[in-house]
């Protein structure tokens, strides 16, 4: 059963992959992807761990995401594994929204993400 410790951990997981100093530190990066972790982006683009560990970490990246994290919800699929769903809102150009949902394992380590969708909101 899930702790009420456990959803705020997964909250503030899920939001730090949306903020420059922690989605830009490859440790950090490299203690939070799973080993086998695999993304299918927003765009359309399918991402391994080694694709986003190859991003280079950019001072003056700026992620202009909506936090907190709009209709975040945690679906527990086993005691250590769940289902993370919520509505991203990021502002580009112009306004991207975004279905997201992120499958979460725990380790040993602490909680790692396996898996990421994103799907496009029109409108």
């Amino acid at each position: 059963m899930l702790t009420d410790k456990d959803l705020e951990e997964l909250r503030l997981l899920e939001e730090s992959l949306w903020v420059a100093e922690t989605r830009f530190n490859r440790a950090y990066m490299e203690r939070v992807l799973a080993p086998d972790f695999f993304e299918f982006s927003r765009s359309g683009r399918t991402y391994t761990r080694e694709k986003m560990m190859d991003f280079p970490p950019v001072e003056e990246q700026v992620i202009n995401a909506q936090l907190p994290l709009k209709d975040f919800k945690v679906h527990p699929i086993r005691p250590d594994v769940v289902l993370v769903t919520y509505i991203s809102e990021v502002m580009y150009v112009k306004l991207l929204i975004g279905n997201r949902s992120s499958l979460w394992v725990r380790t040993p380590d602490g909680w790692q993400l396996k898996f990421h969708q994103g799907t496009p909101v029109e409108g």
